[in-house]
């Protein structure tokens, strides 16, 4: 069995002396993993960089780990190399892919938010809310999307300014405001993509999205949110804060 396909490298780490396996999201065959010759050697150790778009030629047969032969489309790691906050959302994005995709399951969807959000990562007044809008979609596409068009409690459709932790429901200003404490916050963007975007906004939407990625997904095989994630927000917070 063989396949060629673009990819983005999630993952490599060290195999015997020479090799590495590495895990590559692909746009029509999912995350998979292979083993690639002398991917500890100089010429391909830049190329194995987490967040590098490839040319993957996978080979294999059906159960197998099979082999990678790769191929540096945009070196995007290099890229965000000179910017903190970059690298960090670069490094927190393929943690966040690597620790909540199914191996060899395609989600199309995923990967082309994914290659936007990675594609803008020079831009600071956009991509914080991209990675927002990205783990909404992820969410959804491996089954664990939102409701954010009505109340859960009332059903009206204003005024929705919460989450609900329980239900993963949108929740409207007055039916939340006696449990606002335990409520999540549901900033304008996730339902009107023309609603202007502050960096406070995105930030209390990535502190919803991973609450969710956290407790729906990971939680099933006894993981946290992945450091380097947590690491973003941080960040962002400090940003926020003006630390």
């Amino acid at each position: 069995m063989s396949f060629s396909d673009h990819g983005i490298i999630l993952d490599a780490r060290a195999h015997g002396e020479t090799h590495a396996i590495v895990h590559v999201f692909t746009e029509s065959h999912g995350r998979r993993a292979g083993l690639v010759h002398g991917g500890q050697g100089r010429r391909l150790r830049p190329i194995l960089q987490p967040g590098n778009e490839v040319k993957a030629d996978w080979k294999g047969r059906d159960g197998s780990l099979g082999h990678f032969t790769l191929e540096m489309i945009r070196a995007r790691a290099a890229e965000a190399m000179d910017n903190r906050l970059s690298l960090a959302a670069l490094t927190g994005a393929c943690a966040t892919a690597m620790a909540v995709l199914p191996e060899r399951e395609a989600h199309a969807g995923a990967y082309q938010g994914m290659a936007i959000l990675l594609d803008n990562l020079q831009d600071f007044d956009l991509w914080p809310a991209l990675m927002a809008r990205w783990e909404l979609g992820l969410l959804a596409e491996l089954g664990f999307g939102l409701s954010l068009d009505r109340c859960a409690a009332t059903g009206v459709r204003e005024n929705l300014i919460y989450v609900s932790p329980r239900s993963a429901s949108a929740v409207s200003a007055d039916a939340g405001a006696p449990y606002k404490d335990k409520m999540l916050s549901l900033p304008a963007f996730f339902r009107n993509a023309d609603a202007e975007v502050a960096l406070s906004d995105a930030v209390d939407g990535l502190a919803t999205t991973g609450f969710f990625i956290e407790t729906r997904i990971l939680h099933l095989s006894d993981q946290a949110l992945p450091e380097a994630r947590v690491r973003v927000m941080e960040l962002l917070r400090d940003h926020v804060q003006g630390v």
